[in-house]
């Protein structure tokens, strides 16, 4: 993972993950007017409009510079095509952050979300300095969950029927990971 602070890009052996920017609304509407993404993802509406993704991307560069948030485009590193998105909160009371991404459904299956997800990880524990980061996915989405113990994320707790989806109750899976480059004291109590 190579950071670059200025354009706030990171760069990884096939993506380059980048801020969103206007001009991506039309391919983020394309990939998220989708119904399999929409039933594994817990805030993207369905069916998903033009406007739905000009106001998703409106803040978000706003969001990096206050340190907030950091919400990147996945791209193809040579061709720039957009595969799909990946965030990371910045919770600054407890030093942490959640993961959060989707990946079109055309381009599952390639690895993407899984580089996408260490990226994240090496950005938050080396550039922000984070403690920990955490990730939830819906138990019926266990592919969200192989991307967690890929990038060495452990399985931390199971909430049972936590959230409403269209009328049902989906039970959330919590993995997370502590920074190995932290030296500071931790509790395991």
């Amino acid at each position: 993972m190579k950071y670059n602070r200025i354009k706030k890009t990171i760069l990884t052996d096939r993506l380059n993950l980048r801020i969103f920017e206007k001009s991506d609304a039309e391919t983020v509407q394309a990939l998220c007017n989708n119904f399999n993404i929409y039933k594994s993802t817990l805030y993207l509406p369905y069916p998903y409009s033009l406007n739905d993704a000009l106001v998703w991307i409106e803040n978000h560069q706003k969001n990096f510079d206050e340190d907030r948030s950091y919400e990147f485009a996945i791209t193809d590193r040579i061709s720039g095509n957009l595969y799909g998105a990946i965030s990371l909160s910045n919770n600054q009371k407890f030093n942490n952050g959640e993961i959060a991404y989707w990946i079109g459904e055309e381009y599952w299956g390639k690895g993407y979300g899984t580089e996408a997800a260490k990226a994240i990880i090496d950005f938050a524990f080396k550039e922000k300095e984070l403690h920990k980061v955490f990730a939830r996915y819906f138990k019926s989405n266990p592919a969200s969950g192989r991307i967690m113990q890929k990038v060495g994320m452990v399985q931390e707790g199971l909430l049972k029927d936590q959230v409403v989806k269209d009328g049902k109750y989906e039970d959330l899976i919590y993995f997370g990971i502590i920074n190995p480059y932290d030296i500071r004291e931790t509790n395991t109590m």
